[in-house]
């Protein structure tokens, strides 16, 4: 199985990423991972939340291929702790799944096509975060979880 983690915009911070490519060349010793930047929108100021999501949602579903999964990272979607997190993960891989897309949208959330393509949803927190360190959280617990299923010492029960 192949996972697939797509954002939109670059991260400004080169800590913040230097600390994702970290993560997720740790990923990818467990599965082929892909982290794929979809770029800023242009024009943004004159764009509503609305055609802002829009305009997204198109570049997502771009990205989208037909047998693809998609779970997006959504305030409203489920919660998990790290170990329900990577049952989660161990029954996504043995499903047969040939590539699961966890998408982190913009600011405002998610068009109505992306939230009908999507099978899923995850929420981090119920806290708000920064998207740029949603994308770091994220990788380090997609490397925790998958760690827990090789039962590795990284996580502490």
């Amino acid at each position: 199985m192949k996972i697939t983690l797509l954002a939109i915009g670059k991260t400004d911070n080169r800590n913040l990423q230097n600390l994702i490519d970290d993560y997720s060349k740790r990923v990818s010793h467990y599965v082929n991972f892909n982290f794929e930047i979809i770029p800023d929108i242009k024009n943004i100021k004159s764009l509503s939340e609305v055609q802002q999501k829009q305009v997204e949602g198109e570049e997502i579903i771009k990205k989208l291929q037909p047998t693809d999964q998609l779970i997006l990272l959504d305030e409203n979607g489920k919660s998990y702790d790290s170990i329900a997190f990577s049952k989660y993960l161990q029954k996504k891989m043995n499903s047969g799944i040939k590539n699961l897309v966890f998408v982190i949208g913009g600011p405002y959330g998610f068009s109505e096509e992306v939230y009908q393509k999507a099978t899923g949803k995850i929420s981090l927190s119920a806290m708000t975060f920064n998207h740029q360190m949603v994308r770091l959280f994220f990788v380090e617990q997609l490397y925790r979880g998958l760690s827990i299923l090789k039962n590795e010492p990284y996580h502490h029960r």
